[in-house]
């Protein structure tokens, strides 16, 4: 198995590329629908923003989402786009258990969003409720995940599916010993 590589480090570069175009803070959240105080807390590292955010600011400053995340362009053979694997964009939960790459194209954050999902043993992605009549949509590759959706809760093993209400709290856990591995869709 390849090494992991480190998430790429969005604060840093959010800061770069807004002073590059000479904008403050005040200015790229309102280019942005960002606030401030999240826009500052992302370039000190000290919060994580989701795949819909870092669209809403690429778009601002306008670059691409590759070439914002993972500083390098899309390369493009005709009428298809090449991401080389190493600037797939990820995000990882705090204690690093785990990882979702974004799959899904930029233009659709926000309404419809591809990941392949690892899961550590015992690691959980635990989420707020998205938007309303938002739905998630499993499918473990591999392992076995424990998925809570409100109260309800239900164990899907490997080529299963789960469909779900998003616009509620909701968890996906591995309870297992071994590695899990799942797409994951959301829409909202």
């Amino acid at each position: 198995m390849p090494a992991r590589q480190a998430p790429p480090a969005i604060g840093p570069r959010l800061q770069a590329l807004r002073k590059e175009r000479g904008l403050t803070l005040d200015e790229l959240s309102a280019a942005s629908g960002v606030s401030r105080s999240m826009l500052s807390q992302i370039e000190r590292s000290q919060a994580n923003p989701t795949l819909a955010t870092v669209w809403h600011l690429s778009h601002a400053l306008g670059v691409e989402l590759s070439e914002f995340v993972g500083h390098q362009r899309i390369e493009r053979r005709g009428r298809i786009d090449v991401t080389a694997a190493s600037f797939v964009p990820e995000i990882r939960t705090e204690d690093g258990q785990c990882v979702l790459r974004i799959l899904s194209p930029a233009d659709k954050a926000g309404s419809m969003e591809f990941y392949l999902l690892d899961i550590a043993p015992f690691g959980e992605l635990v989420s707020e409720a998205h938007t309303r009549g938002s739905h998630e949509h499993l499918t473990v590759l591999g392992g076995e995940l424990a998925v809570m959706s409100g109260d309800t809760t239900a164990t899907v093993g490997a080529g299963g599916i789960a469909r779900y209400p998003a616009d509620v709290p909701h968890a996906i856990r591995n309870e297992t010993g071994a590695p899990a591995q799942a797409i994951l869709v959301v829409i909202s």
